[in-house]
């Protein structure tokens, strides 16, 4: 089944594509300011080169107007996102209006200079400039009176430098052609930015989707073990309580003994299934239930910081970093052969958005999560391997990380081997960091 391609209106209002649509926006406009200053570049060298005899301080006082205004343009333009983007389509007109104005004033002298005549060829250069633009409405508007005014500039010369009709009717007819093809590429490029943000805009979908089902089913999980297994393993141990008192001996004691693991290791279960400590206590309460459920490995310290982290800060993607956050741990606990662990989480932005008075406005920042471990080192071969067989956990959630509009990076630990010290001074230690790291929005109202 073929994929709905959404509009650019549409897309504009999803926040990940927003910001390609903006980044290719920005693109564009740079391109047109390096060929508007070839035109304003070409306009100066032709007055230079071929200085029309009547109105001369005229016509460089225009030309060099407009060669300061295009410099101006391209260093403001690129960075003034989306009013650049709104309204520099405008600006076209001027590129129209000022060649037109120079062809105009230098047509005085046809008689005795070839100026215009040279002038009007620089037309050519305008329809390349408004196929840039994602806009071909935009780009017919000034294509049209390109063609037009090339026209009139060339049958107003024509008198002067003698050039027969037939001439003056293909020349403007190779201008028209260039004009229609550069609305044909507006059209065509506009095309693929939609066709390319609606399958972003539909794999970002899919994506929370999966995020939801996984959320879902592991909420389901935790509560059916919690609810079921860990009640019975609960009520076990009441009864066995109940049965030391009556005088029974060490087989008890053993099987009260198994039970109690049993529940602790349920309860780490259901923490590393639905952290509901998540929603209550926040990210880094449940991070350190997280460490407390993984550092049951004998010979494995983990440690965890949290100073960089606000008190009570909730965000957007506690859930994603948690996520993340469990599945590098897992992975060093299976695959690293480590000693050591140290895992920080940061917080750099506005911790609200407007304070307690804010009434729910907004606030924003960056999230990181640091992962590092002193294990046998990142393979990226074997990763590839990996993910061919079908162990897609590390790169799904490398996805949704992407998606969300942040990084994942997972790298050999840098600074060369070195000694890990007691008791294995010949081992050396190689290790992974993994940085995880996420643009974030605040709720003030929803902040505890």
């Amino acid at each position: 089944m073929a994929t709905p391609r959404l509009g650019l209106r549409e897309l504009a209002d999803e926040q990940t594509i927003y910001r390609i649509l903006l980044d290719h926006a920005l693109r564009g406009i740079r391109i047109q300011a390096i060929l508007r200053l070839l035109l304003a570049v070409f306009v100066v060298a032709v007055v230079a080169l071929d200085p029309p005899a009547h109105h001369l301080v005229l016509t460089w006082t225009i030309a060099i107007c407009y060669l300061v205004w295009c410099v101006a343009l391209a260093v403001v333009a690129p960075r003034g996102g989306i009013t650049a983007v709104r309204f520099v389509w405008l600006v076209l007109f001027i590129d129209l209006a000022t060649l037109t104005a120079v062809a105009l004033v230098a047509s005085r002298s046809d008689q005795t200079s070839w100026t215009s005549d040279v002038l009007i060829v620089g037309f050519a250069i305008i329809p390349m400039i408004a196929a840039t633009q994602l806009r071909p409405s935009v780009c017919v508007a000034i294509v049209v009176p390109t063609v037009i005014v090339f026209f009139l500039a060339a049958w107003a010369a024509r008198s002067a430098n003698g050039e027969p009709w037939s001439s003056v009717v293909l020349h403007t007819f190779v201008i028209a052609a260039l004009g229609l093809g550069a609305v044909l590429l507006s059209s065509v490029q506009r095309s693929r930015v939609e066709t390319i943000g609606s399958l972003a805009a539909q794999r970002s979908r899919l994506l929370d989707e999966t995020r939801e089902i996984e959320d879902r089913e592991r909420r389901e999980l935790a509560e059916t073990l919690h609810d079921g297994a860990l009640q019975y393993v609960l009520a076990a141990r009441q009864e066995l309580e109940q049965f030391r008192h009556d005088g029974e001996g060490a087989q008890l004691d053993r099987v009260a003994e198994a039970l109690r693991e049993s529940s602790a290791l349920l309860r780490s279960t259901l923490t590393v299934l639905h952290p509901a400590i998540l929603e209550q206590a926040g990210l880094p309460t449940a991070l350190a239930e997280l460490v407390r459920a993984q550092s049951t490995r004998p010979g494995l310290t983990i440690s965890l910081d949290t100073a960089g982290w606000p008190p009570n800060l909730r965000t957007d993607v506690d859930a994603l970093l948690f996520a993340t956050a469990r599945e590098l741990l897992t992975n060093v606990v299976k695959h690293a052969a480590a000693q050591h662990v140290e895992m920080t989480i940061e917080y750099d932005g506005e911790e609200e958005g407007g304070g307690e008075q804010g009434g729910g406005e907004q606030g924003g920042g960056t999230a990181r999560l640091v992962v590092v471990d002193d294990g046998v080192g990142v393979d990226t071969q074997q990763m590839a391997r990996s993910l061919a067989e079908g162990h897609i956990g590390l790169a799904s959630r490398r996805v949704r990380i992407e998606a969300s509009g942040g990084t994942l990076s997972v790298e050999p630990r840098r600074g060369g081997p070195r000694s890990t010290g007691q008791g294995d001074a010949a081992r050396p230690v190689r290790g992974t960091v993994a940085i995880a790291q996420l643009p974030v929005v605040i709720d003030s109202s929803s902040s505890n």
